[in-house]
């Protein structure tokens, strides 16, 4: 290159908030001396140790969702309960978990996002703990709260964690890797639990919470909330190892520290801020899209799974494959595409499901409606994983603006999880009513997110959360 654009000219007078190393860059190529230019990608290596690392936390919570399903026989026979007693300790995760969402943003806030982790990680292994020695109702429903109270930490702060220390082409590829995290927990302990009884269970679904725990001691802390919490050594040094210790972080750092500084330049947050008009897009983009994902029918749909394949296993492992597959598109075709494909997709496999229902009165189609509802089933899966499951909690992660994320972010996580409970809770009602109009209600619901993620979405793919934040703006 023999001229030097007039942004890295005016980069080379730039006076950087924090100490940048550069003895080793001087000696590289220009393209890689100026990494703000737009195609330079920097090394993502350590950036994926650390996200399979944070990973290991929805993992555990996954566990613990699908922990009832192979042991409900075997611990109502073990320990004498009721189905209702039973069902109660299956459903306190739920709002365990609310709770854990409802401090979340607090906490990782205050404490930062890896400490918010350790601090999730105490509940959740006590609560496997109790289950493992558990003996009565009461201290296997204590436990099972404690479970769900660290996984609602947990289910906020991943997902945040990893949006903030992803480069900006990867982010969405790398924020896949919760949903994955999360459905590979719950299809490895249908496989287990078929093994193994009930208590080693309960001790397997702790494992993963106690490597996370070294894990931890080997990633930096977020260089977003390094730059909040004016942490400005940590931060460099932070963002160094994310991008490889041969790139210049600069341009990068400063972005980070302009968006900070100006967020520090406002008045603390609380929750009836929330309701500005300034945060009135990006806060229903994100709740709303919360709620849109639950009322999809996805819990109604894995409970309908068993009666079809005679083993929600088997649904959860189609879920795991598909959604690493979807990883890869996330960065490439972009949010908003892959949303509307996805619930689109839902929609019209949420109709089939519910003509199946309506039209096995008709005895002399049994056979086309038992293999229409089962291409349903695959095809409603596919949908999923390709948008619905992963990119909610990708969108939480990328449009709050820094100075309200851990509030607003709370709310989503929140928001998530009572949408989650009303579903589950309420279906069985539904069937009752009608199923073929459950599921029709359901469609409809994901038709509207077609049209929700049309009029309120933001495209965030290949953009800096700075760029995101000031888009708002």
């Amino acid at each position: 290159m023999s001229e030097i654009c007039e942004t890295c000219q005016l980069g080379k007078q730039a006076r950087h908030p924090f100490p940048i190393q550069t003895t080793h860059v001087s000696s590289k190529p220009l393209e890689m001396i100026h990494s703000n230019h737009h195609h330079v990608r920097p090394p993502a290596q350590f950036a994926i140790f650390a996200t399979l690392v944070v990973a290991l936390g929805p993992l555990s919570l996954g566990f613990a969702l699908g922990f009832t399903s192979p042991t409900q026989a075997a611990i109502i026979k073990d320990l004498n309960l009721t189905v209702g007693q039973f069902s109660t300790f299956g459903s306190i995760l739920n709002v365990g978990c609310m709770l854990g969402a409802i401090l979340s943003g607090k906490i990782a806030d205050y404490l930062g996002r890896k400490r918010a982790l350790l601090v999730a990680v105490v509940p959740e292994l006590v609560g496997w703990i109790l289950i493992v020695f558990g003996q009565n109702p009461i201290s296997l429903i204590i436990a099972r709260f404690l479970v769900g109270l660290g996984g609602g930490i947990i289910s906020f702060t991943v997902p945040m964690y990893i949006g903030e220390i992803a480069p900006k082409h990867m982010r969405g590829g790398l924020g896949t890797m919760n949903q994955f995290a999360i459905t590979v927990g719950i299809t490895l302990s249908y496989l287990l639990g078929i093994w193994v009884n009930w208590r080693m269970l309960a001790v397997l679904g702790a494992l993963p919470e106690i490597i996370l725990i070294f894990g931890l001691f080997l990633i930096p802390e977020s260089p977003r909330w390094l730059a909040k919490a004016a942490h400005k050594e940590e931060l460099t040094s932070s963002l160094q190892k994310l991008r490889g210790k041969d790139f210049n972080i600069s341009h990068e750092i400063s972005d980070i520290q302009a968006a900070v500084e100006a967020s520090n330049s406002l008045p603390a947050v609380k929750w009836g801020d929330l309701m500005q008009p300034k945060l009135f897009r990006p806060l229903i983009a994100g709740i709303g899209l919360m709620v849109l994902q639950q009322f999809s029918g996805i819990n109604a749909l894995m409970l309908y799974s068993s009666a079809i394949f005679g083993a929600s296993g088997k649904v959860s492992f189609i879920l795991v494959v598909l959604t690493l597959g979807a990883a890869g598109l996330m960065d490439k075709a972009g949010r908003r595409i892959l949303l509307m494909i996805s619930a689109g997709g839902m929609g019209l496999s949420n109709f089939l499901v519910a003509f199946s229902f309506y039209a096995r009165m008709s005895p002399a189609f049994s056979t086309f409606i038992s293999i229409l509802a089962l291409v349903s089933l695959l095809a409603y899966i596919a949908s999923f994983s390709l948008g619905m499951g992963a990119i909610p909690w990708i969108i939480m992660s990328e449009i709050f603006p820094a100075y309200v994320k851990g509030v607003a972010g709370s709310v989503a996580t929140l928001v998530n999880w009572f949408s989650a409970y009303i579903v589950t809770f309420t279906f069985n009602y539904m069937l009752l009513w009608s199923a073929a109009g459950s599921f029709w209600i359901f469609a409809g619901e994901c038709l509207l997110t077609v049209v929700f993620v049309a009029l309120y979405v933001p495209e965030t793919r290949g953009r800096t959360l700075e760029q995101i934040e000031a888009s708002f703006k």
